[in-house]
């Protein structure tokens, strides 16, 4: 009797060992210094638009989103897969806290914006999201490709399996891309390119210490101009140039911030565009502003940049 009791006790314990291998501690230590320990590897997850934009092409799909805006127009989550995930938010700053609630989640996945010292939504949104799940997340770094691969070591974390043949695709089509925009580059030395947002109010020229996308493609050759009177107050990315001022940086070729078609628009309205030479000459390309966070999205955006120097006069502005 005794011995079909233990031989009863191993056999449940066998069992068990699957469900206790499972349930080791998580820990992951963000980019805003905390670190965050659960009990078990999470798996019910909502995410800012960008963190799902890192790792749903890892195999990393939250069960909610919150977006800057109309999920429709976030550039991020542009092709791909949304099928079964709750939207959570659709507004700059705002969340529905009751539909996050009911979701039970156990992690808040969002981007850590030093230059702001917030997270992702901003203040307030993550504020009210503490009270329901630990946020964390990578840092909003000085290079795409950085963060890339920080999404990868989160994903890894969370299970994810990168040997998967698509990821290893998707790194293929970027390194072609990131080699062939290098190579338009340094056919052109001498070529200068302008990243700009544009308001009905203003025309704001980017920084490129602002924004990764920018840094990433100064580091492989483009040469971006940096203004000189960036915003201390408030909007610290941008220095703000009158309309009437438009012509105050002349470039080769014009970035134009593509998060909404209304930039653009708001550009092409002004009668001042044109004393920019670029934008008279139609040197007018896109600029994937904040929101690229994986290599296929990347690997676009590179095709549209290197058609554009490619097609662009590199002494335009001589």
């Amino acid at each position: 009797m005794l011995l079909k009791t233990l031989l009863s006790v191993s056999v449940v314990a066998l069992a068990l060992l699957p469900a206790l291998a499972q349930a080791e501690p998580w820990t992951y230590t963000d980019a805003s210094g905390q670190t965050v320990t659960l009990d078990a590897v999470p798996t019910r997850i909502v995410a800012h638009q960008d963190a799902a934009a890192g790792l749903i092409p890892l195999g990393i799909r939250p069960i909610g989103i919150f977006a800057d805006g109309p999920i429709a127009d976030a550039k991020a989550l542009q092709g791909l897969d949304l099928t079964g995930i709750e939207i959570v938010g659709q507004a700059w700053g705002e969340v529905d806290i009751e539909k996050v609630a009911a979701l039970e989640p156990e992690l808040i996945i969002g981007e850590w914006w030093d230059r702001n010292a917030s997270w992702s939504g901003g203040t307030d949104v993550s504020a009210a999201l503490f009270e329901l799940a630990p946020i964390t997340g990578p840092a909003a770094s000085d290079s795409i490709v950085g963060m890339i691969k920080d999404y990868e070591a989160l994903a890894a974390s969370l299970g994810a399996d990168l040997s998967a043949p698509e990821i290893a695709e998707a790194k293929a089509s970027f390194a072609t891309a990131q080699e062939a925009f290098k190579s338009a580059v340094d056919a052109k030395p001498n070529l200068t390119a302008l990243a700009v947002y544009a308001g009905t109010d203003a025309l704001y020229v980017a920084d490129p210490a602002g924004a990764a996308e920018l840094l990433d493609l100064e580091s492989w050759g483009l040469n971006i101009v940096t203004p000189a009177g960036v915003d201390a107050a408030g909007n610290n990315y941008f220095e703000t140039v009158s309309w009437e001022n438009a012509d105050k940086y002349p470039a080769d070729l014009i970035m134009v911030d593509n998060r909404a078609p209304a930039t653009l628009e708001n550009a092409l309205a002004q009668p001042t565009w044109t004393t920019l030479p670029a934008a008279a000459s139609g040197a007018v390309t896109e600029w994937p502003a904040f929101w690229l966070r994986n290599y296929t999205a990347y690997a676009g955006a590179l095709d549209k940049l290197t058609a554009a120097i490619t097609a662009a006069d590199e002494n335009l502005t001589d």
